[in-house]
């Protein structure tokens, strides 16, 4: 048990301003399909309160569930009250239960003297609970407002209660289609001034469907009615007393329980009255009208049940299909009947809006059946004032200008559904240069085309990569992993780049091409077969300078050797006549005509032997 007080500058101060307060009756829950509703609940007041027997409550009682046997429970909830500022904490069958939703409301009285005093409801869904115990005894405990209570407060004043109360909701194949609402709160009658006073109070149902009257009823969870305490009471719905045997004109909450035939529900009332003679086919809301000029009454819970056959149309947005550099798009979508009491007709018209503007339309093929669905693919063009970005909204009987032409169940916010979208683009790129390299053989050449990832992209969260062909980079397969050192064994060669986002690509190229370096000239030679110098090496210059010529002359200015492309390279050894002999030691001189038109001029140096 958990207890909570205000604190009485509080109370004293939004007193003077209001004669009560409280949270207002409003919708919490509907359902809609063969569904029915009851009640179970008690006092824990032993006595009536104001009759002068002992100022306290009990500690527990009890109430029988006696559902049908095709009867399944879908929803339970209890709501247990009292006076004080409230006990949150309580026990239904031994399991602890916390609030999840509390109300509270304080009473004012002006005359003779003034004072207040504060009430209060909690809530907690035990459908679980419910749903495994099934029918049988539920018995609330540990709901404890008696350190609240004391003569000046309470006691003396008649307004001394605690009590409970489950609504359960079941299901049933044999009953008829019907919407029950279920609205709570916590709204007071409340006379400041006794006898004298007539307060007055209206709640207004709204979210209702009246397609037939037939079984429509409609049930109270009050607190602290008093049988014997009452001065023009009067409780009515579109202007219609209700009252039964139990409940008559002019005393309706007199702390009865009209599901079980109970009169000894002390200061709390569960009562379900029939009310198909007092709405009329086509009401969407009824009023409910309250007085009394003494008792104090607390509304806490309101339940309806209506035969009520109409669709619920509901939509989702599935899917976007689209292609790159296209404003054509397909648009996937679901259109369902769930939480129906009736089929959603053929026809049913469906408006696609871009941009809050009426852009295309579609409709119900077939009938859809309660908790079924269809599935839609349309087909559309997006305007070219429409930028990239925009949004799609898909509402469900909608002509196109906002209006529908199918009643249903939840005409407000339950038929559209919104989804974003961005147009497909390809990566915009610029133009790469054709990279060069040295020629190493035959036009081989060895590149770094790194830099070359950031060059292509214009966006920076664009993705690159590199490929051989235009067909693997077409299908992004087959990426050169090597793009810091690759080797084109002949070129020139074209190199395709594939630039991605997450839904297109596009595809450049450029050329790996080679020039011919110049040579490096090693100019020693030590022919003595030690593997090492042994000839007349340049680096870069056969298989690259085809034709080029190389003639070797001693200090004198004599040639002594020529080479080319089709000889050997010079080991040193001259030749005179038939025979010949090794070159002395010293120093000779060279001319390397390239025959290149990047090199007109010979190149010139010295070498030196050394045997």
């Amino acid at each position: 048990m958990r207890l909570e007080r205000y604190s009485l500058l509080f109370i004293l101060l939004f007193c003077f301003i209001f004669k009560t307060n409280g949270q207002n009756v409003s919708l919490y829950n509907q359902f809609n399909g063969r569904f029915d509703f009851t009640f179970i609940g008690n006092t824990l007041n032993e006595f009536p309160n104001g009759t002068g027997a002992p100022c306290v409550t009990l500690p527990s009682s009890d109430a029988t569930l006696n559902l049908g046997p095709n009867d399944v429970i879908e929803r339970a909830y209890l709501y247990w009250a009292g006076s004080g500022t409230g006990d949150f904490d309580v026990k239904l069958n031994g399991v602890d239960i916390t609030s999840e939703r509390s109300f509270s409301a304080i009473q004012t009285i002006t005359f003779p003297e003034f004072f207040t005093r504060p009430f209060f409801s909690a809530f907690a869904d035990v459908t679980a609970q419910l749903q495994a115990t099934g029918n049988g005894l539920y018995t609330l405990t540990e709901l404890d407002v008696n350190p609240f209570f004391d003569d000046t407060h309470y006691c003396n004043n008649a307004t001394n209660f605690a009590g409970w109360a489950i609504v359960i909701v079941y299901k049933n194949p044999s009953l008829p289609l019907n919407q029950l609402n279920v609205y709570d709160g916590l709204e007071a009658l409340s006379s400041p001034n006794p006898d004298v006073v007539v307060d007055h109070l209206t709640i207004n149902l709204g979210n209702l469907n009246v397609l037939d009257n037939s079984g429509a009823k409609l049930g109270f969870i009050a607190w602290e009615g008093d049988a014997n305490i009452f001065s023009q009471e009067s409780l009515l719905i579109n202007n219609h007393a209700l009252s039964d045997a139990l409940n008559p004109v002019g005393n309706p909450f007199n702390g009865t329980n009209n599901i079980t035939g109970n009169s000894q529900l002390n200061n709390m009332d569960l009562d379900i009255y029939p009310i198909q003679n007092f709405i009329t086919i086509g009401n969407t809301s009824a009023t409910i009208d309250m007085t009394t000029a003494r008792d104090y009454v607390l509304i806490n819970a309101i339940v309806t049940k209506l035969n009520s056959q109409l669709p619920d149309a509901t939509v989702v947005v599935d899917s976007v299909e689209q292609e790159c550099d296209s404003r054509t798009i397909t648009l996937n979508y679901t259109v369902s009947n769930l939480n129906a009491t009736n089929p959603l007709p053929a026809g049913t018209p469906i408006a696609i809006y871009v941009d809050g503007v009426f852009t295309a339309f579609d409709e119900t093929t077939l009938p859809i059946d309660i908790d079924d669905s269809m599935s839609f693919h349309l087909t559309m063009v997006i305007p070219d004032t429409v930028p990239l970005d925009f949004e799609i909204t898909v509402v469900v009987d909608d002509t196109g200008n906002g209006t529908g032409i199918v009643a249903e169940l939840n005409e407000t916010n339950n038929n559209s559904a919104i989804i974003p979208v961005s147009l497909w683009v390809s990566p915009t790129f610029n133009t790469l240069e054709p990279l060069v390299s040295c020629n190493e053989s035959f036009t081989r050449g060895t590149f770094d085309f790194t830099s070359y990832e950031n060059l292509v992209k214009t966006n920076p969260e664009d993705h690159v990569s590199f490929h051989e062909t235009y067909d693997d980079a077409a299908i992004g397969a087959n990426a050169i992993s090597d793009p810091n050192n690759y080797i084109a064994a002949t070129t020139p060669k074209e190199i395709f780049v594939r630039i991605y986002n997450d839904n297109c690509f596009s595809i450049t190229s450029f050329l790996l091409t080679t020039r011919n370096c110049p040579p490096t000239v090693y100019n020693y030679i030590s022919a003595n077969n030690d593997s090492y110098n042994e000839t007349f090496f340049i680096a870069g210059l056969r298989n690259i300078f085809m034709d080029f010529k190389l003639e070797v002359y001693n200090r004198w200015g004599r040639l002594v050797w020529t080479g080319n492309n089709n000889t050997e390279d010079w080991d040193g050894h001259i030749k005179d006549g038939f025979s010949g002999k090794n070159a002395t030691d010293g120093t000779y001189f060279y001319l390397l005509f390239l025959n290149d038109v990047d090199y007109p001029e010979p190149l010139k140096g010295f070498l030196y032997i050394n045997h």
